[in-house]
Order: C-alpha cells, then structure tokens, then sequence
C-alpha cells in the first residue's frame, strides 16, 4: 500500500486572485464616492418647464434692445482697480438711475444687480470690496424697464469700452 501525502489546506485570502476579485469592485466604490458626493452637492439646473413663455419673454427683451438702438443709447465702460465707471455717450438725456447687471456665465451664485446714479460729471460709478475680474454678461437698463443694452465684457478694463445695442446678442 502506498501512502499518500496529505493535502495541504489553502485559505482563501493567501490566494492573490481572490484579492484581485475583491479588490478590483472595491476601487470602483471608493472612486465613485466623490463623485457620488459632487452630483449630489452640485446638482444641474433644472430645464424651463414652459419653454413657450420663456420664448415669448425672449421676444419682449429683443424688442427692449431695439428700443435702446432706436433712441441712440450708448454707453463707455472702465473698471481700473475696483472702481466701476460708466458714461453715456450715445444720447444727452440725464438718467437718473441706471440698473446694472452682472452675470457670471458659469456661477449663478456670483450674479449681482447694481442701482448706480450720477455723480456731477453724469458718470456712474461703483466701488467693489471684492474682486470681479473675469468674463461677465452686462445688462444696463433704465430704472422703468423700457429699454436695455446687453454685451459680454471681461474685467479688469483699464480703457473705455462701448456698450452698444445689439438684437443679435438679446436674451
């Protein structure tokens, strides 16, 4: 008779396939818990239920525009520092309030609306605490809503730049 050797017993977690089984699905949990966590922290914004009245709303703001091409409104732009400077030069009435808005083109929390008057030169000026470099959708508008001029302009401007009426740039 011949004797056999005995079987040696194997565990489970000698073995380096079973930690290749097990480690390659727990990567993929730990990767895609901050991804997890962004989605969730950051959601996207949602689509305009009624995209009908929003067009219609679209077609209002683009006759706005045209208003301020058809009464000649022009407006000089310079920011050197933290000092905002606006000055009309397409028409010679006096405002006495201009609506400024600033849209981030990425960030909606950074958005902000300004109520300027002027100052004796009939400039409008702002000081800023804060730093607002960087590209920005522009609206100026009258205090009554009539008319507005739209354009896209990148901060810090250290000449005057126009701000024309453009239908082709409304929304």
């Amino acid at each position: 008779m011949k004797t056999s050797e005995p079987e040696q017993i194997s565990y489970w977690y000698r073995e380096p396939w079973a930690w290749v089984v097990f480690l390659l699905p727990l990567k993929a949990i730990v990767v895609g818990i901050p991804y997890y966590i962004i989605a969730n922290t950051n959601p996207d914004p949602l689509v305009i239920g009624d995209y009908y009245k929003k067009g219609k709303y679209i077609n209002l703001e683009v006759s706005k525009v045209k208003l301020a091409q058809k009464l000649g409104m022009k407006f000089a732009l310079k920011m050197t520092g933290n000092e905002l400077i606006i000055k009309p030069t397409g028409i010679d009435k006096i405002f006495p309030v201009l609506n400024v808005n600033f849209f981030h083109p990425t960030l909606e929390g950074r958005d902000f609306s300004l109520a300027l008057t002027a100052d004796g030169n009939g400039h409008f000026r702002h000081q800023f605490d804060h730093s607002v470099a960087g590209k920005w959708k522009l609206t100026i508008s009258s205090f009554e809503g009539k008319w507005k001029i739209q354009n896209t302009i990148y901060l810090p401007q250290t000449d005057f730049i126009d701000i024309l009426p453009d239908p082709t740039r409304a929304q």
